[in-house]
């Protein structure tokens, strides 16, 4: 939010507001000379004074004539000076009978916050009137200056300009600046009222609007926010016009009016509210009869989001999030989601804490913004509790998990389910500064009650299935983990401490048939070197993997002198007793495969702050083929960067590892790969480049392109150029995004890609709170807009 400060204008008028009681020293000498701050100084930081009027004025001048009981003349140099205030002037003159002062010639004031030059100030000492003539001031402590035929205080904090002007831009710069009729100022109120303020570009008029009201204060106020401007080939001229709206101090308005020459005019609004219950934001999003795409009619988004502790144990939370149709986020610029989402989030939950136990309820439902895929399932609700008991004996820990939950889906070729899950358990935890040693047994028990009426069980998704109505699981866990820390001196690289991390986990998890329960809320876990280490391989209770496994790996770390961290490797492998537990299909329980898990290896390396790397890659001993491998190399300079990456997946890890039936519906009757053969043609092989430069305080650029190996076609590249001068921007930004496939890629080799060209020049003022906007790119090579952003690739904690 914009907003003027305090003495934006009320300051910069103040130019003879000494006490009534003048102590004048009119000796001359050395030493009568007080150490006095620069006039352009900016003072804000400095403490002020209990009462600052009443601080003892210091007058000098070259000379000074006076008559008793009728006036006293200050001629040549006057410098006055009451605690933070200074004034020059040519003379001042204080008329003893009316109680008034009249500074002339040259007069320059500052409070250490605003600086002003007057040809004339007079100053009633009895009724506080003040006028100044033909005046400039000029901010201290930030940028910004203005102008000013007359200007009057007629109040204690009332002030009234004529023909004034305000401006971020320095002195001799008239790139843009607001003009009005005339300007009233009630600090009390912290309110500045312009009167037939015009915005001009280099002295050229360019809006007008008859009234306006803007803050001065930190007190918020209804009104209008700097609009920005831009130009883009996807939606043409685009103009923003934000109106805040101050409607209580604990919850606000901000609606802003966005004009798109090919689209329409879109109403955006965000409602920021506080309550002892937390804090909040509903945004939302209308454009009504979106002209580019007219058989879409009116499209609008919403997202409402609260987060909030009250009394110390409730905690609220609610993430609600929803489109008017699956294409909004590819067709609209939004600030509720990205094109690439695939369906948006809807849920509510309350939770009570306590030291040892919480309870929790959990409602959910989701949004889905693909055109093929099978509705996912509601969580209506689900009611959590958890106790934890530590050190109920000497290093021994209890507590339980537990939680009754109620799936239901509009997708009726689906059965809904009634599950309770109860998990107690008990761990020995033994650590050390050199290591640690955890032990931990657990019972799962979970009752189903699924809804099969009216279901065809013979139909191809239950092919793998044999429901049943009512199911009792009880499966026991056990896991034991150990590891301990080994450092040394190294002088391999010269002069870093090196540290030796291995780590060992036994796993055991009896079989169990599964396959009479529906899978509702479970998907596969990440398999990367931190995975080989947890005890469950899927997110949810519906199948509770086989185990019976070691794990075993290493991680080995570099640090140098200061501590830094500058290297790390990580890799590690899973030897699976019972092979059969190896496979990652949820049903199917046989696999002739070897006794051992792909090796996972992790890397980073941070070479003197400058070159970067990450990567990682699992190679599968079965088929000695790599499945999953990524890879970031980054070098960074004073001023900029440039980074390449590159990331793979087979085809048949993602078949294995991703619930495709959730999210496409295909005849696997006439192809049983119809699933995977829709998603990707032969895996995922993509690599791209980013680089940013800033060639001088108000040039930078930054650019990025990623390319697919697997379809030789290019998928995103982005450009933008950035000026940022003193009290002005403009950027400028071109894009080619593929958006489609005609037909779809997956399933026709000879598919034509379809992109989206755009190019758009944004452009605002810098200055008084206002923000660079997004669309001119000046935050980065992530800025919105892109699909595929920059990500830093080496972030260590310490």
């Amino acid at each position: 939010m914009s907003r003027f400060p305090r003495t934006l204008l009320a300051a910069s008028i103040s130019a003879a507001l000494f006490a009534p009681q003048i102590q004048a020293n009119e000796a001359l000498t050395d030493d009568s000379v007080q150490e006095l701050p620069a006039i352009d100084q900016c003072l804000i930081d400095q403490p002020d004074a209990e009462n600052p009027n009443q601080l003892p004025i210091n007058v000098e001048a070259d000379s000074l004539e006076g008559v008793n009981g009728d006036k006293a003349t200050y001629s040549g140099n006057v410098v006055v000076v009451q605690g933070k205030k200074r004034m020059l002037a040519d003379s001042v003159t204080l008329h003893q009978q009316d109680n008034v002062v009249v500074a002339e010639g040259n007069v320059t004031f500052s409070d250490g916050q605003v600086k002003t030059i007057s040809d004339k100030a007079v100053n009633n000492l009895n009724t506080e009137y003040v006028e100044l003539n033909n005046t400039k001031y000029q901010f201290l402590c930030e940028p910004g200056r203005g102008e000013a035929v007359y200007v009057s205080k007629t109040g204690k904090a009332m002030y009234e300009i004529e023909d004034g002007s305000i401006t971020s831009c320095p002195e001799g710069d008239n790139s843009w600046r607001m003009k009005a009729s005339s300007i009233e100022i009630d600090q009390n109120e912290e309110e500045a009222t312009f009167f037939n303020p015009r915005f001009e570009i280099q002295q050229v008029p360019v809006f007008y609007l008859p009234y306006l009201t803007v803050p001065i204060g930190d007190t918020r106020k209804t009104g209008f926010l700097y609009p920005t401007a831009s130009y883009g080939s996807s939606d043409g001229v685009e103009f923003e016009v934000p109106i805040y709206w101050n409607l209580a101090p604990n919850y606000d308005l901000e609606t802003t009016l966005k004009y798109m020459e090919k689209r329409g005019t879109q109403l955006n609004s965000t409602f920021r509210y506080l309550t002892d219950f937390g804090h909040g934001q509903i945004e939302s999003e209308y454009l009504p009869d979106d002209k580019k795409y007219l058989d879409k009619g009116d499209r609008w988004g919403f997202q409402y989001t609260h987060d909030g502790i009250y009394a110390q144990n409730w905690k609220f939370d609610i993430d609600y999030s929803k489109v008017s149709d699956i294409d909004y986020f590819s067709d609209v610029d939004s600030n509720i989601g990205k094109r690439e989402d695939g369906q948006l989030i809807q849920e509510g939950e309350v939770q009570y804490r306590t030291q040892n136990w919480d309870a929790k309820l959990l409602a959910r439902d989701f949004q889905v913004l693909t055109e093929e895929g099978n509705l996912p399932y509601r969580l209506l609700p689900q009611l959590s509790f958890n106790y934890y008991s530590p050190q109920i004996a000497p290093f021994l820990d209890f507590d339980v998990v537990s939680h009754v939950s109620r799936f239901d889906t509009d997708d009726t070729t689906k059965p809904s389910a009634t599950r309770v899950h109860v998990e107690p358990g008990i761990t020995i935890p033994i650590h050390t500064t050199w290591g640690s040693w955890t032990t931990e047994a657990r019972m799962l028990g979970t009752y189903y009650q699924q809804d099969l009426n009216g279901l065809d069980l013979n139909d191809q998704q239950f092919e793998q299935y044999n429901l049943k109505e009512n199911v009792t699981r009880i499966i026991p866990e056990f896991r034991s983990h150990a590891g301990i820390v080994l450092e040394r001196d190294s002088y391999v690289f010269g002069g870093y401490t090196q540290t030796l991390e291995p780590q060992v986990q036994y796993l055991y998890v009896p079989k169990e048939d599964q396959s009479d329960i529906y899978l509702y809320d479970t998907t596969l876990l990440q398999t990367d070197y931190y995975g080989l280490f947890r005890s469950r391989k899927f997110s949810g209770v519906d199948r509770i993997a086989s185990a019976n496994q070691f794990s075993y790996g290493a991680s080995t770390r570099f640090f140098d002198d200061m501590y830094k961290e500058r290297l790390n490797i990580s890799f590690g492998q899973i030897f699976y007793l019972d092979k059969s537990s190896k496979t990652t299909n949820s049903i199917t329980s046989e696999d002739d495969s070897t006794n051992y898990s792909a090796w996972a290896v992790e890397m980073d390396f941070n070479f003197n702050d400058y070159l970067f790397y990450h990567g990682g890659v699992q190679y599968d001993v079965d088929s000695s083929e790599m499945q999953v491998a990524n890879s970031t190399l980054e070098y960074r300079s004073g001023n900029g960067y440039i980074q390449g990456n590159y990331r793979y997946v087979t085809k048949e890890y993602i078949a294995q590892t991703v619930d495709l039936d959730s999210i496409v519906s295909c005849d696997k009757d006439a192809d049983p790969n119809c699933s995977i053969n829709s998603i990707t043609r032969d895996g995922i092989s993509q690599a791209g480049i980013l680089t940013g430069y800033t060639f001088s305080p108000n040039w930078n650029a930054s650019a990025q392109y990623f390319y697919d190996l697997t379809t030789e076609q290019s998928i995103e590249w982005l450009a933008r150029l950035n000026y940022i001068d003193d009290c002005w921007y403009i950027g400028f930004t071109y894009s080619n995004q593929l958006r489609s496939w005609d037909p779809s890629f997956a399933s026709y080799p000879e598919a034509d890609a379809e992109y989206e060209n755009n190019f758009s020049i944004n452009f605002g003022i810098v200055g008084f709170g206002t923000n660079i906007g997004a669309g001119s790119g000046l935050a980065g090579a992530d800025s919105s807009g892109n699909s595929l952003g920059y990500g830093r690739p080496f972030f260590l904690n310490n």
